[in-house]
């Protein structure tokens, strides 16, 4: 199942902690503190409390959202770089083709 995980914290250091461990469960980064990638049960389970030790009892939030086949199919991108509209697009977009920051 396809996993999303987000995040929103302070410190550096954790944050990096947290960017690390997803890339370590083969997660790709689509937005500076968002990962997604095919995890099974067990993968799930592990890289939650990876993330919560990491985090621990320090300031910040995590969460791990579970998104099935069919709303992924139903995704839809509006890709927008820069304010001038130099590069803009409106596209449906498969998650093999998360793009990489």
């Amino acid at each position: 199942m396809v996993v999303l995980v987000i995040y929103d914290i302070e410190d550096d250091r954790l944050r990096d902690r947290v960017a690390r461990a997803c890339r370590d469960y083969g997660l790709q980064r689509i937005q500076f503190s968002a990962f997604v990638g095919d995890l099974n049960h067990n993968l799930r389970q592990e890289l939650y409390q990876r993330l919560r030790r990491i985090l621990a009892r320090r300031p910040g939030n995590i969460q791990m959202w579970p998104i099935c086949e069919k709303d992924i199919a139903l995704r839809r991108e509006i890709d927008a770089v820069s304010p001038d509209g130099s590069r803009y697009s409106d596209r449906y977009r498969r998650l093999g083709e998360a793009c990489e920051l």
